[in-house]
């Protein structure tokens, strides 16, 4: 949530601080910056040390800080700590990993999904309450509202948070860096799965940053606010995660991954025909798109950490890295072409943009072996073959490098393909 506080209130925060806006759009630029430093280089660290003690200091960091953007008046000195305030807001991405190491093979997917659901929730509420707060008290209100929440939060992991040991204590810090980058370039299922969910992340973010256009304008001439209760439409479709990620759990995580893009499809063709011309249109396709990109991201994240339990964290990392790529390219094109083609050429956009997503899906079957590159080798079945063989977790399917400094062997393992 600390990453989003500031975009409802950008123009609040320009006039507070007396500068225009162009200055004060540094500040989600500087979170962005930060929390990406964050994710390269405090967030693999969960593979190496205690996750319960990173917890709390990423917690305490964060908390700390976000009392002095609180009290500050200067612009300067918010900006800064804004930066590292998004540096230690990887909690959710030390998170993830554990929730998946906690939870039982059978129902792996639906731990994720419940725990992505709380934090997509948590990234629309902090917009709209930022956006209500701003607009009946002081911006400062929503940073010590912040506060409260990340000490409330931290003692919440004090009672619930098991303590596991630390992985990997043969590996020093600098090679966990350096094998998250040997994964994100050898290993197969990571790369067809960082191309995915790179794409249906720009696919999102366009949507969501060209929709505050498409309301404001004609036909429908929305003030700021009206838009804003938009997200509500799109909590009600992130509740559905918990139900995505069991039906995840009943079938490999291929074939959910297709149903996820055959759902952002459908959404973009909606989108296509008639965003401007029916706002029923647009509430359906917020809700279509949001389950659809829910079931991507948890069928990607369950078949990505498949291929090296030891080394959850470091895939995560890699995954989140393309998430958030697809998000900067995303906003940025997307503006571009909405502003000089309007919703239908967006639209049209997106859809390309689905197509490769298709293209990169149909490279790899779902049952090929982990390293295999190119080819459906293994059937096209898209039932599991018993209750445990679940490709995110099982003994039997998942063979990982006794030692990550080794080199790899050229197959390893069965693993069922959910990407």
């Amino acid at each position: 949530m600390n990453l989003y506080y500031c975009q409802p209130i950008l123009v609040e925060l320009a006039r507070q601080f007396n500068v225009g806006d162009l200055v004060v759009s540094r500040i989600p630029t500087l979170l962005q910056a930060g929390y990406a430093t964050g994710l390269l280089l405090l967030s693999p660290l969960g593979d190496l040390i205690r996750r319960r003690q990173f917890l709390f200091i990423l917690m305490t960091v964060s908390g700390t800080l976000s009392i002095a953007l609180a009290i500050t008046r200067s612009l300067l000195a918010f900006e800064i700590i804004s930066f590292f305030v998004a540096v230690s807001s990887v909690t959710p991405q030390v998170l993830i990993p554990l929730t998946a190491e906690l939870a039982p093979p059978h129902r792996r997917s639906s731990f994720i999904a419940i725990v992505f659901s709380g934090l997509l929730m948590g990234v629309l509420f902090a917009r709209v309450l930022s956006g209500v707060i701003a607009e009946y008290s002081s911006y400062h209100n929503i940073y010590w509202m912040g506060v409260g929440g990340q000490f409330a939060m931290l003692v919440a992991v004090y009672f619930v948070c098991p303590d596991r040991p630390p992985k990997n204590q043969h590996l020093s810090y600098f090679q966990i860096l350096g094998t998250m980058a040997k994964y994100a370039v050898t290993e197969p299922i990571l790369i067809q799965a960082s191309l995915i969910i790179f794409i249906s992340s720009a696919i999102y973010s366009c949507f969501w940053v060209t929709a505050t256009f498409l309301l404001s304008g004609a036909p429908y001439h929305y003030d700021t606010l009206k838009i804003g209760l938009f997200g509500l439409v799109g909590i009600f479709g992130v509740s559905f995660a918990p139900l995505v990620g069991r039906a995840i759990d009943w079938t490999v995580p291929w074939i959910a991954t297709a149903v996820g893009i055959l759902m952002v499809v459908i959404s973009l063709a909606i989108y296509t025909a008639a965003a401007g011309i029916s706002i029923v249109a647009v509430v359906f396709v917020i809700f279509i798109l949001d389950v659809g990109a829910e079931a991507l991201q948890v069928s990607l994240t369950t078949t990505v950490y498949s291929i090296a339990p030891e080394a959850i964290a470091r895939l995560n990392a890699v995954l989140i890295m393309a998430i958030f790529l697809g998000q900067v390219m995303g906003t940025a094109v997307g503006t571009k072409v909405f502003v000089e083609g309007g919703y239908r050429v967006t639209g049209a956009f997106c859809l390309g943009l689905c197509g490769l997503q298709i293209l990169a899906l149909a490279l790899r079957g779902p049952k090929v072996s982990q390293y295999t590159w190119i080819g459906w080798k293994g059937g096209m079945s898209f039932k599991k073959d018993n209750a445990q063989d679940i490709e995110s977790g099982s003994k039997d399917t998942v063979v990982s490098p006794p030692n990550e400094s080794s080199p790899k062997p050229l197959a390893a393992g069965l693993p069922q393909l959910g990407a």
